[in-house]
Order: structure tokens, then C-alpha cells, then sequence
């Protein structure tokens, strides 16, 4: 008697271990070498990394007290590299490893969401291009938060895509894994908004995923409850750094848009192309919103407020890796296309070799923190003056204060530390300008595209140079110029040309001194040296303080 062959058990949709093993681990050791490739960018800080050296170096305590005057946005961040920077020492690696690990993990989150939504080759590919795509590999290398804050939206959105149930009817241990996953995507959530606000816009793309795939309404609740707890814990710290909304006046417009419009016209573009569908939200409805919402909410925003930055939505970078993974699977799929697909692929790498390589110089910044702090410390002279131009951009300097420590901060009376602030505190205006004038040379920074601040201390400085200094020599580096002015003793300025830096009436202590004869220190020892120069110095700071105090009555217009 014939029996039936026997029949196959059914395949499992499902991956093998050692398939999900190449989907994390390929990216992750991917993004790991690009991010550990050229990582010191020749020994180079930009402004915004040298913030953070400076402020991680000081104790919790007073990065709690900076951060009520300023960068409370990203206390936490700082918080964090302080303990970092307690472990392992504070240095140029120690820095920027964290980021580097950072965007490594959410590669490999980028790997599982692609597997998880359209198959194992379209996870792999998803989690290297994002590898391989220029914002991932300039951002892992900068000790800023965004990286962290990009690899936290990643899970997130794992952990919202894994709760979602893939049967109408679940059991009790299936129920209970959805809660953690759950309790997970609220944490990941939280913490990405704490270390950058920007970060819930990522929260609104969600939502959108979920309408958009038609999720029962139990699921629908549950992401409305943990967005509820996320904008709760959001809240606080939104309403107190709204009020140093100052910090962020430098944006005049959008930041660098280009790169975001680029890849959301390839994102779009690659997600028509046909896939097969996994699960109840398919990758497209996932992919396009995190890729656009974010951005183009932030563009909106900024009709009526400039704030749109490209790094403030990194994490957007997740979306059109996703969508070029399953784009590239498809191809792949296509034998006719293979050998195309291949060489598309090719001249992709090839286009991508030298924006790479162009990442890792100094020059890949807006600025150079090590090469402005270089130069000053080359163009000036022991005894020599220092101003910066505005104040704020003393912070470029004060990574290594080995560079300014022979010369004297002109403007400074409380320094950044003990101020808990990230320039420190300057003096009037009338004291400023007293003090340029006990010295013959004077080192200026002045940062690139600064602009011309209308405070009385900026204007004192700027009158002060142009009246009574020449411009020696000048120095330009990558953001900044370093200018050496020396004195002319030439007749001082006529009382009728009025300095707005010395509109306020009483001219200053110092100038009280000179006036009532009381000599400043640095008088006091010109006079031992060089009786004869100090006779002369005496005479023009009189000069000086008096032509401050009568500024206070002469008509004065307004450039505005």
C-alpha cells in the first residue's frame, strides 16, 4: 500500500538568529570604523564642542547653576560627559566616543526596523546605508548630543513597532511583553527629548504611523498615554528654556536645509518602489513621516521664528535609510538589474568617498577652536591685552587656557567658572575703555559672520580701537580673525565725536581714579619703569574718561 509523501512543514517567516546576529552586528562594526577613522580631526575643537570640554570639567553642582543662565537644554548631555570625563579623563577621544557609539547602536536599530518591516537583506542594506550617509558620519564624531539623542528616537520607534500586536487576539505573556515594550518606548522617548527638545516632533511622526496604518484603537490609546508622559515630563523644561531663547538669535534662518531637501526627495522617491508587507505598518507609512514631519515642521516654525538647524532632526537620517534599504532590496530582487544594481552601487560609494574624507579635516566646521586659541597665542606678546569682539566668543579660547594665560582679558571681571556662565561677566563699558588704554598692543578675536552687537561694552571696544589703536597684523583662521592692534599716540579725539560705549553718565570707577589723580595699579608700576610713559599714559586715559563722560550730553544719533 503507497503511503503519501510526507508533508513539509510550513517555512517561518520569521529570521534565523545568526540572519538577525548580521543585521545588528554588520552596521554597528561598520559605523564603529567610520566614526573611529580620523576621529581627532588633527587634534582640532569646534565651538560648540569646546562648550562642552569646558562645561563636562566642572562639578554637577555648577553645571546646575550654568545652566539656569544658559544651555539648559543640554544639562543632561553635560551631566553625563562630566561622569564620563570622571571615568576616563577629559581629551579629544573621551569626548567624541560616546557619539561614536551612540550612532553605532542606532545603526543597528536601523537594521532591526528594516528587518522587522521588510525582510533580512532589506535590514542589512537599510543599516549600512545609514552607515554610510554624510550627517551620520559628521555627527558621530562630535561631542554633541545629537548623536545620542538620534539613537534614542531609533529604539523608540523599534519599541513602537514591536507593540503593536500582530494578531486581533494576543495571550496574557504576549500582553505583557507589549506593556514593557510599551514602558520602553516612553522612557527612550522621554530621555531623547531631555537630552535635546527638538526630539518630540519625533513623537508627532509616530502618531501619524499609527493613523496612517490603521492600528486598532487599543494600540492607538496606548501611544496616546505615553505621549502623554513624555510633553508631561517635556513640559518643565520647555517653559524655563524658553527664557533663554536668546541663545539661539544667531539663527537667521534655515541652517543648512539643502541636505535635508536632498534626501527627502530620494526617501520619496525610493518609497515606490513595490515591497512585500510585513506586519500591520508597513514600512513606508513608518519611513516617509520621520523623514519629513520633523523637518518640515521646524521650517514651518521658522516662518515666524527662525530655528530650523539640520542637526536638530538627525534623527530623520533613520527614515531614508529605511526607505533606501528596501529601495536597494527590490533591486536586488530583480536579476535582469543585478549587474545595474551593482554598479549603482559602486558609483554611490565612489560619490561618497570624498564628502568622507572632506568630514575629517578641520575645515569640514564653521570654526576651529584649537587653531583660533593657536593663533592668539602666536600673535600676542607677554603683557599684551586681549579683547574679544563680541564677548561671547571667549568660549573659543577657553578650551586650553594655555593659549590666552600671558596675555590680560581687557572686558573680563568675573571669569566663566565662577560666574557659572559660558563667557563670564565684563565690566562696563567706561571701564573697558579705561583699561585698553593703559596698554600699547592689544589681541582682538573676532569671530566669522559675528554680529555687530549694539550693548555698550561692544561699542566701547570697537570706539576705543578705532580712536586711539592701528591695526598691526591680522590673522585669519577657520571662523574666526585674530588681530594685533597697537597704540597710536597721536592727538586724542575731539569731545564733540561722541563714543555710544560711554553714553552712560558718572564714566566709571577707574576713570574717577585717573580723574582725582588716584593711580591704577598698572599706573603705578608704568611709573616706576618709564616715568616719562607713564606721564603720557595718565594724560590720554584723562583724556579718554573725560570724553566718556561728556559723550553723556552730546546729541547722539542712532545707526539704527
Amino acid at each position: 500500500m503507497a503511503t503519501a509523501p510526507p508533508v513539509p512543514a510550513p517555512r517561518s517567516s520569521s529570521p534565523s538568529r545568526p540572519a538577525k546576529a548580521v543585521v545588528v552586528i554588520a552596521p554597528l562594526l561598520l559605523t564603529t570604523a567610520l566614526g573611529l577613522w580620523g576621529i581627532r580631526r588633527q587634534n582640532t575643537l569646534w565651538g560648540d564642542e569646546s562648550v562642552t570640554y569646558q562645561i563636562a570639567q566642572r562639578d554637577l553642582s555648577q553645571i546646575w547653576l550654568t545652566a539656569q543662565h544658559v544651555d539648559l537644554v543640554h544639562a543632561l548631555y553635560y551631566a553625563v560627559m562630566h561622569e564620563v570625563f570622571e571615568l576616563f579623563g577629559a581629551g579629544l577621544l573621551t569626548l567624541r566616543l560616546p557619539s561614536v557609539l551612540a550612532m553605532s547602536v542606532a545603526a543597528s536599530g536601523v537594521g532591526l526596523l528594516g528587518l522587522r518591516l521588510a525582510g533580512t537583506r532589506a535590514g542589512l542594506l537599510a543599516g549600512l546605508a545609514f552607515s554610510l550617509l554624510p550627517q551620520v558620519q559628521k555627527y558621530a564624531q562630535e561631542g554633541r548630543s545629537y548623536a545620542v539623542v538620534c539613537a534614542l528616537v531609533t529604539w523608540a520607534t523599534y519599541a513602537l513597532v514591536v507593540s503593536v500586536p500582530q494578531r486581533t487576539r494576543r495571550s496574557v505573556s504576549q500582553r505583557t511583553r507589549q506593556r514593557r515594550w510599551w514602558a520602553a518606548y516612553g522612557c527612550m522617548m522621554s530621555l531623547a527629548c531631555l537630552f535635546h527638545e527638538f526630539a518630540v516632533l519625533a513623537l508627532l511622526a509616530h502618531g501619524v504611523t499609527l493613523v496612517v496604518s490603521r492600528v486598532p484603537r487599543p494600540v492607538l490609546r496606548a501611544w496616546s498615554l505615553a505621549a502623554a508622559v513624555v510633553v508631561a515630563g517635556l513640559l518643565p523644561l520647555a517653559v524655563m528654556s524658553a527664557g533663554q531663547s536668546a541663545q539661539v538669535s544667531w539663527i537667521e534662518g534655515p541652517v543648512r536645509p539643502r541636505y535635508l531637501l536632498i534626501v527627502v526627495v530620494v526617501g520619496v522617491a525610493c518609497a515606490f518602489a513595490p515591497r512585500r508587507a510585513r506586519g500591520p505598518v508597513r514600512l513606508p507609512y513608518l519611513a516617509v513621516p520621520i523623514l519629513v514631519l520633523p523637518g518640515l515642521l521646524l521650517l514651518i516654525v521658522s516662518l515666524v521664528k527662525p530655528l530650523f538647524v539640520d542637526r536638530y532632526v538627525l534623527y530623520s537620517n533613520v527614515g531614508v535609510a529605511l526607505l533606501l534599504g528596501a529601495w536597494l532590496d527590490h533591486v536586488l530582487s530583480l536579476r535582469k538589474s543585478s549587474v545595474t544594481a551593482w554598479i549603482a552601487a559602486v558609483a554611490v560609494l565612489a560619490a561618497l568617498a570624498q564628502p568622507s574624507l572632506s568630514l575629517r579635516t578641520p575645515q569640514s566646521r564653521s570654526n576651529d577652536a584649537t587653531a583660533i586659541g593657536a593663533a592668539v597665542r602666536k600673535q600676542g606678546h607677554p603683557g599684551d591685552g586681549l579683547l574679544y569682539l563680541a564677548g561671547r566668543h571667549r568660549i573659543l579660547t577657553a578650551a586650553n587656557p594655555g593659549d590666552t594665560r600671558l596675555l590680560t582679558d581687557l572686558a573680563l571681571a568675573q571669569d566663566p567658572v565662577s560666574s557659572n556662565t559660558l563667557m563670564g561677566v565684563e565690566l562696563p563699558a567706561q571701564e573697558i575703555a579705561a583699561r585698553m588704554l593703559e596698554f600699547d598692543r592689544i589681541v582682538a578675536v573676532r569671530a566669522a559672520g559675528a554680529d555687530s552687537s549694539a550693548n555698550p561694552q561692544e561699542e566701547a571696544k570697537r570706539s576705543t580701537l578705532r580712536l586711539h589703536f592701528r591695526e598691526d597684523r591680522t590673522t585669519h583662521v577657520n571662523g574666526a580673525r585674530v588681530t594685533v592692534y597697537v597704540r597710536d599716540h597721536g592727538p586724542s579725539p575731539k569731545t564733540g565725536h561722541a563714543s555710544a560705549g560711554g553714553r552712560r553718565a558718572g564714566g566709571g570707577v577707574r576713570c574717577l581714579r585717573v580723574l582725582r589723580g588716584v593711580p591704577t595699579r598698572a599706573e603705578a608700576l608704568a611709573r616706576a619703569e618709564a616715568p616719562a610713559r607713564s606721564a603720557a599714559t595718565t594724560r590720554d586715559v584723562r583724556r579718554h574718561c573725560r570724553w566718556l563722560r561728556l559723550s553723556t550730553t552730546t546729541p547722539h544719533r542712532s545707526s539704527r
